[in-house]
């Protein structure tokens, strides 16, 4: 069984770094296939209450989100300086008099530029992208790979009629393209100096941003009893200098990592980006035993699986002395193999033979005629044999019950993966980051909440929607302009309303964006945004603060009638008309000669 060390608020605040609270954007039904249904924002609107594991869910991230100790995400701060260092290049320093709002960067979902993609594109414009911007595009990153849109292109995924309506309702189109090219994660300007002070680091581009990931793997999670150290292999073909081709993966072309993590649960504890032979002198020797001395660091009392690219008779010495056992193949050209174990003629199907040293076992075992396999072990002392019909040694049944830990990790990464189509290999190690760490939180949830949703084989489908969705809210919080789309005006509206509501009521409390006020009544101290009237004719350009509070229309005083509370009841019927001789605001409009006017 594996134990977490830290408690539950400091895990969830490890995994979603949220400094505000956010709700849910929609519920989703644990008996939900894995093609899901469109997100549907007339559900955001009308739902009230969520199901008791998204009350869980929500409680659980609200008080993480609470907590004083608010641990601060420094990886998160590295992109961001980078990436409006790199902006500011690009376009330009934002200058003092473009404004302060919250209008943010370049055009509306259909591609129309506004007044700040002109001035960006032309003198300048970059407004610094913040941390709500920066977790706004991974949780879009998030749900595109929990839609299987991972070699669909972004602009179909914002499309007005095929699309998905959280995409354009998070930000536009043009935004998501510009953070994706300009993200960075070092100055470019200094990374010559960095990789000629770090002895040729070729991973000098994201260096920083890595190391820092890697070594807070380790402080979330205690493996179990079994860890299995393995490679990956992320695809890309572009142009890298430690790009590696390995023909029996399936992507045979990309970067190759090296992993170690938990058997059972597929958790990456640690891992290393191989970078290829070194600028200067010849190859490696003994990579395979430097691999998992480094990534085993810190275990105690564990055992290791491996493969034959690792497993040596040296290594399970070292190993010993850190009281860490293995259990791997052996390739039969090791020197310190015995001849009795190497020779697999004249021998009977299913046989083995064995071999012991105090501390080591080996036995040879012919799984098919004239082909035997090899296995190296300092976790058994005896010959045992299985009852079962091929009569496998248990040396052999171990290993093939831990050597999928990392295989597997590659399966379910792969299913929902956020990777994009780039040129940029710095990128792609990012988008890896991005699916290691959402699989490794969804780990930690479980394990932390085994109840959840029991018996359903979509838990990664939800959680990684839910993730993707806590990521996207306080963007869709701030967003001052609607989207064109009425869906996603809608999504954005229901947002906002619910962040408006759910506030705590104040003397001095901030507006509500002027598409989210009519939610509530108006504040005759803080005005809405001034309209024209849109049932006077548009003749008379009438300008007014005031909205209807029933259809949000901008009306004048001589275009509305002011009620109580009280009398608002009777006023109105059902549908929405008034009754005769009632009053108030009344939505079929009557032009009687006077101007425009009310029953």
């Amino acid at each position: 069984m594996s134990a977490v060390r830290f408690t539950a608020k400091q895990v969830l605040e490890q995994i979603f770094s949220n400094d505000s609270d956010c709700d849910e954007e929609a519920d989703e039904e644990a008996s939900e296939d894995e093609d899901g249904e469109e997100y549907n924002p007339e559900d955001e609107e009308t739902t009230e209450d969520d199901d008791d594991d998204d009350d869980d869910y929500d409680a659980a991230a609200a008080a993480a989100a609470d907590d004083e100790d608010n641990v601060q995400v420094e990886q998160e701060d590295i992109i961001l300086e980078m990436t409006n260092l790199e902006g500011v290049r690009k376009y330009g320093a934002r200058g003092d008099g473009d404004g302060d709002g919250d209008d943010r960067h370049y055009a509306d979902d259909d591609g129309h530029e506004d007044h700040e993609d002109r001035d960006r594109g032309g003198g300048g414009r970059w407004k610094a992208m913040d941390s709500t911007d920066l977790r706004a595009y991974v949780g879009l990153l998030i749900l595109a790979g929990v839609y299987r849109s991972r070699g669909e292109a972004a602009s179909r995924l914002w499309d007005a009629e095929s699309g998905r309506t959280i995409f354009r309702a998070t930000m536009p189109l043009k935004v998501f393209h510009a953070y994706s090219r300009l993200l960075r994660f070092d100055d470019r300007q200094t990374r010559a100096e960095r990789r000629a002070a770090g002895g040729g680091d070729k991973l000098a581009a994201v260096r920083e941003v890595w190391d820092k990931w890697v070594e807070r793997l380790p402080l979330l999670y205690n493996p179990g009893a079994d860890v299995t150290v393995d490679e990956q292999l992320v695809p890309f073909r572009g142009r890298c200098p430690f790009r590696q081709y390995i023909p029996s993966k399936p992507a045979k072309y990309g970067i190759k990592t090296w992993v170690a993590c938990d058997s059972k649960s597929s958790y990456a504890w640690k891992m290393q980006v191989y970078t290829g032979k070194a600028t200067c002198g010849g190859p490696e020797k003994n990579q395979g035993m430097r691999v998992v001395l480094d990534l085993t660091q810190g275990l105690r009392g564990h055992n290791v699986t491996c493969d034959n690219f690792f497993t040596s008779y040296e290594l399970a010495r070292q190993l010993l002395t850190r009281n860490v056992t293995v259990v791997g193949t052996v390739r039969k050209n090791k020197p310190e193999l015995p001849q009795a174990l190497l020779a697999s003629k004249d021998r009977l199907l299913f046989s083995s033979k064995f071999a012991f040293t105090p501390t080591t076992a080996l036995v040879s075992y012919l799984a098919k005629k004239n082909k035997n396999v090899l296995l190296l072990s300092t976790l058994h002392t005896e010959a045992h044999v299985s009852r079962r019909q091929d009569k496998k040694p248990a040396i052999v049944l171990d290993y093939n019950s831990n050597k999928g830990g990392v295989d597997n990790l590659d399966k379910v990464i792969g299913t929902y993966s956020c990777r994009r189509m780039t040129a940029r290999w710095p990128l792609v190690i990012f988008h890896n980051i991005l699916d290691v760490s959402s699989y490794n939180a969804f780990v930690i949830w479980r394990e932390l909440n085994p109840t959840w949703m029991p018996g359903k084989r979509n838990k990664r489908r939800v959680f990684l929607e839910q993730l993707g969705k806590a990521l996207v809210t306080p963007f869709i919080q701030r967003r001052a302009r609607l989207p064109r789309t009425e869906a996603s005006a809608a999504l954005v509206k229901a947002v906002q309303r619910a962040t408006y509501r759910d506030q705590p009521r104040r003397d001095h409390a901030p507006a509500a964006p002027d598409h989210a006020a009519p939610a509530q009544a108006p504040n005759p101290a803080q005005p809405s945004k001034r309209k024209r009237c849109q049932v006077c004719p548009t003749k008379k350009d009438c300008k007014t603060h005031t909205v209807c509070t029933r259809c949000n229309k901008y009306i004048c005083k001589g275009c509305s009638h002011p009620y109580c509370p009280t009398c608002s009841n009777w006023a109105f019927s059902e549908r929405g008309t008034v009754r005769p001789g009632g009053h108030g605001v009344c939505t079929e409009y009557q032009d009687n000669g006077r101007g425009g006017s009310c029953f």
